[in-house]
């Protein structure tokens, strides 16, 4: 490919900062104005004509832009540079929204996920990079340009061998729901090969209804065990709420909580701080605040990996797996 131009948006400027060292590539410069009418205008004040350029950019909402904010400024900055000459434009998107949505549970439900696909193919993305998806096939599948999902277990095997040094009890996997068995059966299988040794399995029932959780039976044995939970998200804290608690009154040990995006929305950390978890592991695919019991996997090197590998021609794919 032609040269490489890596970009971000002013409000993920700090995370792209550590992609952009990573990647041992600059920030390309660009303007963004902002008007009294609440429109606005970006445009690179580097030269993309024929370049292979990576926008950077998380979509979620903070204390200055919401979700919607962001996306629209995305969308419009692509088509932009698109406008401007690039060659290839690829959205790197460490937490992408809407991806919750991805079935219809009720009448008449939005499919938003490929809603979401459809906006980033009419304005000529030519790929997608996000991290831990909610639902891997579901974002494969709402897309039709090419898409690379990177997972965040290579970092969190890392992470809980780091921190299960010297650790003696049984070792379990647990997901706090049925729909993320999959995700910790996988999870379970590259932790027991990478400490040569036997993990086992459980789940939490969990039923959700108008926002309101139920449920909270817990299936398989952890007692006196050390357990790790592993999701994809951390929102309102809910989900890990109920499974942390079966896990106590089921006899474990020792309860880690492992997930690749932390929103923690409204007292989210508050709630989790008075559960019996010894820490919660998220990446920084998200701004993340110093807590206690709080500890924050760098993805930024996983993300600037993916680039580099795509801006060579290959092999990309490899890092999905």
């Amino acid at each position: 490919m032609s040269r490489l131009k890596l970009f971000s948006l002013d409000a993920g400027a700090e995370f792209a900062g550590r992609v952009a060292a990573a990647l041992g590539e600059p920030l390309a410069a660009h303007e963004e104005r902002d008007f009294v009418d609440g429109e606005h205008k970006m445009r690179p004040l580097d030269d993309v004509e024929g370049a292979d350029v990576y926008l950077v950019q998380s979509l979620d909402t903070d204390g200055h832009s919401s979700v919607d904010d962001k996306l629209v400024r995305t969308l419009f900055f692509i088509n932009t540079l698109k406008d401007a000459g690039a060659a290839r434009v690829t959205a790197v998107i460490p937490y992408l929204c809407y991806g919750r949505k991805d079935r219809r549970t009720k009448l008449h439900d939005p499919l938003s996920s490929r809603y979401l696909a459809n906006l980033f193919e009419a304005v000529g993305t030519d790929a997608v990079v996000t991290l831990d998806v909610h639902n891997q096939a579901a974002f494969e599948n709402a897309f039709r340009c090419r898409t690379l999902h990177l997972p965040a277990q290579p970092l969190f095997v890392e992470f809980a061998a780091e921190r299960l040094k010297g650790d003696k009890n049984p070792l379990v996997v647990a997901s706090p729901d049925v729909g993320g068995v999959k995700r910790a059966e996988a999870f379970r299988k590259a932790l027991a090969e990478r400490l040569k040794r036997e993990a086992g399995s459980a789940f939490a029932e969990k039923y959700r209804s108008a926002g309101e959780l139920s449920g909270g039976a817990l299936v398989g044995e952890v007692r006196d065990a050390t357990v790790l939970i592993v999701d994809d998200l951390i929102a309102g804290g809910g989900t890990i709420c109920r499974a942390a608690e079966a896990l106590e009154k089921g006899g474990a040990r020792r309860i880690f909580a492992l997930a690749g995006h932390g929103q923690f929305c409204g007292d989210a950390l508050d709630r989790l701080a008075r559960l019996p978890l010894e820490a919660i592991a998220v990446t920084n695919s998200l701004p993340q605040q110093r807590r206690e019991g709080l500890e924050v996997v760098d993805c930024a090197p996983l993300l600037a990996e993916a680039i580099r590998r795509l801006h060579d021609s290959g092999p990309a794919a490899q890092l999905s797996l």
